[in-house]
């Protein structure tokens, strides 16, 4: 077989068809104490480690000297979703400001989101990795969805960056990556904007107001789908953000999804299908298990990043279960790059057959942390660019 392009093996997998290996990927970035780490053991530059950002020339070269192909988060337009704010669906964002210093030297900020955080890390501007808490929210009811949120979530075309699309697909095309469009979040923005005790109480005292949260979020959505493929640009697979389920199931029942979400990812997903877009893939982390039929129903047929956890997560399972028209991307039980290569190579051999199957990238699960080692990682990615030319 001829080589192909990271491109053609990608949509070759994801539709069952024969390609000549395995797509290296990786998804999420690194840690950033990771990257200090490895610049301090002369694997990468400080250079590196200090200008890292995912998406940009120093996350390529450390994914290159890793011998990772691409990461997956970067390959899809905008990638400034995966920043605060995500797909700058609040526009303009809310002024991100010093609240409060506490005794102990925690910090109270408000994020682009207007969600109020308590940051125990360093002083602002430090690249911190930690998750800061939610303290408080600014969207708790009507009158702060309708002063604040409605009015920042209105579509116009001027939300496309028209230059930063032509100059994604030129770079996508250059370097023979698939090129993946970002079509939203339905609920798991409004949840970070409300907080999800905030968001289950609304549903349960003002199911009116739900709604029109759900709603307004998922038409801004829609147009910005329906503009970015007016233009004619060639996107390879379509991809949701929600995160709605955690270690023991979903945050969201699949009553409410199919209730109030289901609708508007069908609608999204015929508009996608419309344009010869029949790849489509949900984030979710957590046991995504319960939402599987409602996400097929409405058209989502790609899994990702498939948290094993504590869980058990495999893609498997789900193949038995619902057949071919299930993808997968992710799967990786990432722990194994801090032991040793025989954790690494039974992780590979655990995987063998779940790559057999077709439909499915393997690759780790966000952010590689710091206590993943260098070598290890190395191993892997050597190993696993061999699987299917070896199976």
């Amino acid at each position: 077989m001829t080589m192909m392009t990271h491109r053609e093996r990608t949509l070759a997998l994801l539709h069952y068809q024969p390609c000549d290996r395995l797509p290296v990927v990786n998804f999420g970035g690194f840690w950033v104490e990771t990257l200090q780490k490895w610049a301090a053991e002369g694997h990468i530059s400080q250079e590196e480690a200090e200008g890292w950002v995912e998406g940009n020339a120093f996350d390529r070269s450390v994914c290159a000297k890793l011998g990772f192909d691409f990461d997956w988060l970067t390959v899809i337009y905008p990638f400034e979703w995966y920043k605060i704010p995500r797909g700058k669906d609040i526009r303009p964002p809310f002024e991100e400001r010093f609240v409060e210093e506490r005794p102990d030297g925690s910090r109270l900020v408000q994020n682009a989101d207007g969600v109020i955080l308590l940051d125990r890390g360093p002083a602002a501007g430090s690249r911190e990795t930690s998750i800061p808490a939610e303290v408080d929210h600014l969207l708790k009811d009507r009158a702060s969805w309708e002063e604040h949120y409605l009015p920042r979530l209105q579509y116009s075309p001027e939300r496309v960056d028209m230059q930063a699309l032509t100059d994604r697909q030129k770079a996508a095309a250059e370097e023979g990556l698939p090129f993946g469009l970002y079509c939203g979040s339905m609920i798991g923005r409004v949840r970070e904007w409300t907080g999800l005790v905030g968001l289950s109480y609304i549903l349960a005292d003002d199911e009116r107001l739900f709604d029109e949260m759900i709603d307004t979020n998922a038409d801004l959505c829609y147009k910005m789908v329906e503009q970015l493929l007016a233009t004619g640009t060639r996107f390879d697979f379509g991809y949701f953000w929600e995160d709605m389920c955690f270690k023991n199931g979903p945050l969201v029942s699949p009553k409410v999804f199919e209730s109030k979400l289901l609708t508007h990812y069908a609608r999204i997903v015929k508009l996608l299908n419309g344009h010869g877009i029949d790849i489509v893939g949900l984030d979710s982390d957590g046991r995504v298990d319960k939402l599987i039929p409602s996400w097929l129903a409405a058209g989502v047929n790609t899994m990702l990043p498939i948290e094993v956890g504590t869980w058990g997560s495999s893609i498997g399972p789900w193949r038995e279960q619902y057949g071919r028209q299930i993808r997968g991307v992710g799967g990786v039980r990432k722990y194994v790059f801090a032991l040793d290569r025989a954790a690494v190579d039974a992780e590979l051999e655990r995987l063998r057959p779940l790559v057999e199957l077709g439909g499915y990238i393997p690759c780790p699960d966000h952010s590689l942390p710091p206590d993943v080692e260098w070598e290890n990682v190395r191993y892997y990615t050597d190993r696993i660019r061999e699987m299917l030319q070896t199976s």
